[in-house]
């Protein structure tokens, strides 16, 4: 029996939720579970009711950010394992089932890729962002000092959460990063494939181009909380199940 796969899509005021959308529906695996949560949009809300009914799961709750959005994305989901896609974001077809194979091999409960960059039209202007890893132990090292993992290529085993808990709904945008480093010191492996298998949207009205400062602020504040844990566990030898 395929294990069900939920694919969370926090939603405000995005006028590209239906590329999102669209982009999961036309995966290759199958059964997915598609859960769209509103986080207080004022706009564009429109575009997912009646399109997706049936096909999508709509929850509306009031503003209170990423986390928040995800969260209850979450604790509304069945599946055995939670892939996270902004609503500006695209799944390629095949991402679910190649890297839910990838994971299942490993036994992994949480798994990154690499991704691909679309413009504000969808065009690729890059057809990987930077350079592959060598391995998952690469990328969590470098938490120490940057975050290098896209959440939106990030998948769940849903057992992670009875270790590792939700996200931190008090940081309003480097819930990610936060996620990462407390996976990382509860000891917990983060797999790593090497293939493109998002593509993350790059334009003028993304969520880290309109909120900067905020986000940096947020990002200094957890580098330097988890920066040094981070480091002494790698320089002491952890082990990773």
């Amino acid at each position: 029996m395929h294990p069900i796969v939920s694919v969370v899509i926090p939603f405000y005021n995005d006028p590209y939720v239906n590329e999102a959308i669209d982009s999961v529906l036309a995966q290759t695996y199958r059964p997915i579970e598609i859960i769209v949560v509103d986080d207080g949009s004022t706009l564009h809300a429109d575009r997912i009711l009646p399109a997706y009914a049936g096909r999508a799961r709509y929850i509306g709750k009031a503003n209170g950010g990423t986390a928040s959005a995800l969260n209850a994305g979450i604790r509304a989901s069945s599946g055995d394992y939670v892939a996270w896609l902004s609503s500006d974001d695209r799944f390629r077809p095949d991402k679910i089932e190649r890297q839910l194979t990838y994971m299942r091999e490993r036994d992994a409960m949480i798994c990154c890729t690499d991704f691909a960059v679309i413009d504000g039209g969808g065009t690729v202007v890059d057809s990987r962002y930077g350079e592959a890893y060598p391995d998952g132990l690469a990328l969590m090292r470098l938490l120490a000092t940057t975050n290098a993992i896209n959440g939106c290529t990030i998948m769940l085993r849903r057992d992670i959460f009875s270790i590792v808990g939700t996200f931190n709904e008090s940081l309003r945008f480097t819930q990610d990063y936060d996620y990462w480093a407390r996976t990382v010191l509860s000891g917990i492996r983060i797999d790593y494939l090497a293939v493109p298998l998002t593509e993350y949207r790059m334009h003028g009205g993304m969520g880290t181009v309109q909120n900067r400062p905020g986000l940096m602020a947020e990002y200094d504040g957890l580098r330097a909380f988890y920066g040094h844990r981070i480091a002494t566990l790698f320089a002491k030898g952890g082990t990773f199940g």
